[in-house]
């Protein structure tokens, strides 16, 4: 079963405590996506998954500083969603999950999945002034991808191509 894309970002959104344009919102999201899809390109993730990933764990912030658990709270709604917005088996939600609750713990080994998130989420440092470390990503292919993904995050890329698709201008 496919995802519906556009209903699971109402849901996410109808809950979101930030401001949907912060640093860890909706525009954060879909250069997550796009990066993340880069990366699978290259590693074999799996890119359901990946898109999952963009939605769900920045998801359930309530600051945009520190906030330990976020990742947990993210994978926690992408559970409480199962069976009616989030379709997958349990094998490939596990990999959703883990990737949502570890993706700030700085991880650099693993499956292939997880890998492309981690390094997904954090291709966009630049929205926040940091300048991804090519040693502190998991993949060749994000380490490719540093400079266009920095200039994309430093210069707040809409990513219009990625909000049409959920629905979102």
């Amino acid at each position: 079963m496919s995802h519906d894309y556009t209903d699971i970002l109402h849901t996410v959104l109808s809950g979101y405590a930030l401001p949907h344009d912060g640093y860890h919102g909706v525009y954060h999201w879909a250069r997550v996506w796009e990066n993340g899809l880069r990366v699978a390109e290259h590693n074999g993730a799996d890119e359901e998954v990946v898109r999952l990933f963009a939605l769900f764990h920045d998801a359930r912030r309530v600051n945009e500083h520190r906030d330990p658990d976020h990742g947990l709270r993210g994978g926690e709604l992408a559970r409480s969603l199962r069976g009616t917005l989030v379709h997958l088996d349990d094998t490939r939600f596990e990999l959703l999950y883990e990737a949502c609750r570890l993706h700030t713990d700085g991880h650099t080994t693993g499956d292939a999945t997880l890998l492309a998130c981690w390094d997904a989420d954090r291709l966009d440092l630049g929205r926040v002034g940091i300048t991804p470390r090519a040693e502190l990503l998991c993949t060749d292919a994000a380490r490719g991808l540093i400079p266009w993904a920095q200039a994309r995050a430093t210069a707040d890329e809409k990513a219009h191509e990625v909000l049409g698709l959920w629905g979102h201008s």
